[in-house]
C-alpha cells in the first residue's frame, strides 16, 4: 500500500496536491477581476472555498514535497487520518461553492438573460469552471486518502 497513485509522499500525489491549489488560484483570480462578483453571496463563497483550498492543497504540496526530498513516508496513520478529514472537508465545501455558482450563473446569466455573453459572463463561467476541476482533483485525493486509511485498519 506504500505506492498507492496520488498517496501522501508520493511525486503523483504532489502533483495533484499542485492542479488543486492550480484550479483553485484561476478561479479567484477569474472571479476577483470582475467588478460585481461581491454582489452575489454565491460567488463570495466560492472565493472564500477556493482560498481554503489553496492553502490546504499548497500546506500539504510542501509536506509532499519535504517528504520527497527527505524520502520518508507520510503513512503515520495520525497524518492519514488528518489528510482524510482535512480532504473531505474541502472537497465538500468546494462542491458547495461551485454547484451555487454554477446554479447563479445559469440563473441570472443564461435564464434570467442579464449577460449578452460579455467578458465578465465569460469570466464567471471560467471561474465555476475551475472550481469544479479544482473540486475534481480534491476528490481524487480524498478517496485516494480514504483508501489509505481504510487499509490501515
Amino acid at each position: 500500500m506504500h505506492d498507492l497513485w496520488g498517496g501522501p509522499g508520493s511525486v503523483l500525489g504532489l502533483v495533484l496536491r499542485m492542479t488543486q491549489f492550480t484550479f483553485a488560484a484561476g478561479s479567484i483570480a477569474s472571479m476577483a477581476t470582475t467588478t460585481s462578483f461581491f454582489n452575489l453571496t454565491a460567488f463570495c463563497y466560492l472565493i472564500a472555498s477556493m482560498g481554503l483550498q489553496i492553502i490546504w492543497s499548497f500546506l500539504l504540496a510542501l509536506m509532499d514535497l519535504f517528504s520527497l526530498v527527505r524520502n520518508q513516508t507520510l503513512l503515520n496513520p495520525v497524518l492519514v487520518s488528518l489528510f482524510v478529514v482535512g480532504d473531505w472537508v474541502t472537497a465538500t465545501l468546494s462542491l458547495a461553492a461551485a454547484s451555487a455558482s454554477a446554479g447563479i450563473t445559469v440563473l441570472y446569466f443564461r435564464d434570467l438573460g442579464h449577460c449578452h455573453f460579455g467578458e465578465e459572463c465569460q469570466k464567471y463561467q471560467i471561474s465555476v469552471a475551475l472550481a469544479f476541476l479544482s473540486w475534481f482533483s480534491t476528490s481524487i485525493s480524498s478517496l485516494v486518502m480514504f483508501w489509505l486509511l481504510a487499509a490501515r485498519q
